[in-house]
């Protein structure tokens, strides 16, 4: 064969171009399908912050919110459901809140960052039902020892007005505290931690 005929420069030009435009192409073919496995607008907004303005909440008043499809309490606690919590310990299975998810700034009598406003997940550690809230004092239907709490009516666990669960019911844990943190005295922000980090 003669190669004597044949224009190298020519050959090495269309190698380029074939080369560029096959890239090209790959590229243009990738974009969809990078594209469908990024997560959607709605999916990246249900797991977004929420803000809640609590300026209007009146003492004992439970504010129900929604972040990441799960519910969120917010309960502004009276002097008087303070001073329960406190003669709570022999009752509870995790007093401490050591073997219960929440974060450090958390892990204290009230389970909260203020005394007085108690944040929680509001699905009981048992199997995800949603607890009901009952602040009254000695329900007939509860009994003499029911101090005020969240009850599971499902399987029966009962939790008190700080998330912490009896001993004896079938939740094993504590309820759980989501990340949070204050943007000024009557704003916070669930799902950003007190340090600002995004959980």
């Amino acid at each position: 064969m003669n190669n004597q005929g044949v224009d190298k420069s020519k050959r090495q030009f269309l190698t380029s171009a074939l080369t560029v435009v096959g890239a090209v192409g790959t590229g243009y073919l990738a974009v969809p399908f990078l594209a469908q496995m990024q997560p959607s607008v709605k999916a990246m907004a249900a797991g977004a912050p929420v803000e809640v303005d609590i300026s209007k909440m009146e003492p004992g008043q439970l504010l129900r919110v929604a972040w990441r499809g799960k519910p969120v309490w917010i309960l502004l606690r009276t002097p008087e459901v303070l001073a329960t919590l406190q003669t709570l310990d022999n009752e509870l299975r995790d007093p401490m809140s050591d073997e219960s998810i929440q974060p450090d700034y958390s892990k204290n009598l009230y389970r909260s960052i203020k005394p007085e406003i108690f944040v929680a997940i509001g699905i009981c550690t048992h199997l995800g039902c949603s607890p009901t809230f009952r602040p009254e004092l000695a329900p007939a239907d509860l009994g003499d020892k029911w101090k005020g709490g969240f009850f599971c009516p499902c399987h029966g666990s009962w939790f008190d007005l700080a998330g912490r669960v009896y001993r004896g019911v079938p939740a094993p844990t504590n309820l759980e505290i989501p990340p949070y943190r204050y943007v000024t005295e009557n704003q916070l922000i669930i799902g950003e931690s007190s340090q600002g980090a995004s959980a």
